[in-house]
């Protein structure tokens, strides 16, 4: 599980008194905790490796945007440790698919469901989402996709 992936890693920064790793992986811890308390009493709450995926996964975006602003404000240093924090979390994410996988993988999506233009995004974005969360950035797919069907 990523989530015990995640307490080895915390515990061997903390041993090797590697402060920078040992912060960003509190925060993802903090972030995970957070999530589980969103979810109490959820109904149908996500399995746990798909949970900590998107919990990771929005850590990440949210640091792509740090980093986008700190360099237009001219803030090097900042943009600089916010990369850093990102090395430290892709570590436990799931490796991403490539511009070629990502083709294949919405072509044969698009060629089950049918999909013939724009109107029938939603349906393949759906179908994507369900089988290829967390090896693709949504964003990408859904601009394939779009790209694909227009």
């Amino acid at each position: 599980m990523i989530r015990d992936q995640i307490k080895t890693a915390l515990t061997g920064a903390m041993k090797a008194g590697d402060k920078p790793r040992t912060g960003t992986l509190r925060l993802v811890q903090a972030a995970l905790k957070n999530r589980d308390i969103e979810l109490r009493g959820a109904a149908d709450p996500p399995a746990d490796d798909v949970l900590v995926t998107e919990v990771l996964q929005k850590m990440v975006k949210q640091r792509r945007e740090s980093i986008a602003m700190y360099e237009k404000g001219g803030r090097a240093e900042l943009a600089a440790a916010e990369a850093a924090e990102i090395a430290v979390i892709e570590e436990f994410l799931p490796r991403q698919m490539d511009e070629a996988e990502l083709a294949a993988a919405v072509e044969e999506i698009v060629a089950e469901t049918g999909a013939a233009s724009v109107k029938d995004m939603g349906r393949v974005m759906a179908l994507f989402r369900e089988r290829h969360a967390g090896q693709a950035d949504m964003a990408k797919a859904s601009a394939a996709v779009k790209a694909r069907l227009s």
